[in-house]
């Protein structure tokens, strides 16, 4: 196992780069620490798997350093970093039996044969391919040639990491969460660091314990999934994170109030002096649909809203909203009522953040 060190890390695949919007990976610090199990976590082209190529070896990085342990590993190949990748699409050599198919990286470093065996049994074991063993690795579904290279990175006990590039993408819907679970599993029982990259959030919530967001090429935020969910550092987050993802409400300070749009917020003393005081005209209120107040009848302290639409999804509903013309959305349990033409509003001022520039500097209570 190794901590993994990114010191002024950036790439390009461009010979000449004149901005930051011609890095894939804009320059970044940040540390995986010994034995965590991480995800990252980001849309389709954000850098991930570029980044996760340079931890790797597969990519040398334009500029920066990466670090196992504190040695700098910029020159060293795959090999010689004695890490574990499993891509998105399984990589097994089909005439070989799944048990020699999970023997042979061990093989490869002349493991003894006693603990070749020791080895592979106990990985067949955890990712449930004992009865596939016998088996010539041509003959197995895509489930099970996945998990047959999930069990090739986890068979030797001396990696400094695995690293799981969408590793679920060809696996039937039904086994994900199944499959999820077990990596979590094993990862408990190892030990061994883990980075798990997805554009998922629901997989990097499953398994990881700490995920790292990452947005046009830069890590935005890196926190437990609660933490991303009740306090995102970066609008992005607020997004990508939930279902659906936060309310923003673009503000500004007129006559005292704070106005979104035309219609007047009723927010806390310390939320307004924020905004009279902030230094941009990009800001924001944002808040979970979660988290937002919603009354059938008038209520002091209440922002009046026109109900659009409810969508009703069983055990809650989702309630689209127009506060003047502003659009928003509201969560609201089964159990009540969803109001037909008009609400009113309430924001908790401990479960506000305010924006600006796209990242979060206050929360409403502070």
């Amino acid at each position: 196992m190794a901590e993994i060190t990114l010191k002024s890390l950036a790439h390009t695949y461009l010979a000449d780069p004149t901005s930051s919007e011609d890095y894939a990976i804009r320059e970044m610090d940040h540390v995986w620490h010994q034995g965590g199990a991480y995800a990252l976590l980001g849309p389709s082209g954000c850098g991930k798997s570029t980044l996760l190529n340079i931890i790797s070896g597969l990519l040398e990085p334009s500029s920066g350093e990466v670090l196992f342990d504190g040695e700098l590993v910029n020159d060293m190949p795959p090999e010689a970093r004695n890490i574990a990748q499993v891509f998105q699409f399984p990589v097994v050599y089909d005439t070989m039996t799944v048990y020699d198919n999970l023997a042979f990286p061990l093989r490869n470093v002349k493991t003894p044969e006693a603990r070749v065996h020791e080895r592979v049994m106990e990985v067949a074991d955890v990712l449930e391919l004992t009865a596939q063993l016998k088996r010539k690795a041509k003959n197995l579904t895509a489930d099970e040639k996945q998990k047959v290279s999930m069990g090739r990175g986890l068979v030797r006990d001396d990696v400094a990491a695995i690293l799981f590039d969408e590793p679920l993408t060809v696996i039937d819907p039904q086994l994900k969460w199944k499959l999820r679970r077990k990596l979590k599993e094993i990862h408990q029982r190892f030990g061994v660091t883990m980075i798990y990259v997805t554009h998922d959030q629901l997989e990097a919530s499953t398994f990881a314990d700490k995920i790292a967001v990452m947005y046009e090429g830069q890590i935005v935020q890196f926190g437990t999934p609660r933490e991303l969910f009740e306090e995102p550092r970066h609008t992005f987050v607020g997004y990508f994170i939930g279902s659906p993802g936060m309310n923003f409400l673009d503000v500004v300070m007129s006559d005292g109030r704070v106005m979104s749009g035309d219609a007047e917020l009723v927010v806390g003393q310390h939320i307004c002096d924020a905004v009279a005081h902030a230094d941009s005209s990009n800001i924001k209120l944002g808040i979970r649909p979660e988290f937002i107040e919603v009354h059938p009848e008038p209520i002091e302290g209440g922002m009046e809203a026109r109900v659009d639409y409810a969508q009703d999804l069983g055990t809650f509903s989702i309630v689209h909203l127009m506060l003047g013309n502003v659009v928003l959305k509201a969560r609201i349990a089964e159990d009540q009522a969803t109001p037909s033409s008009k609400a009113w509003l309430r924001f908790p001022d401990d479960r506000l953040g305010l924006y600006i520039d796209e990242y979060r500097v206050e929360s409403g209570h502070e």
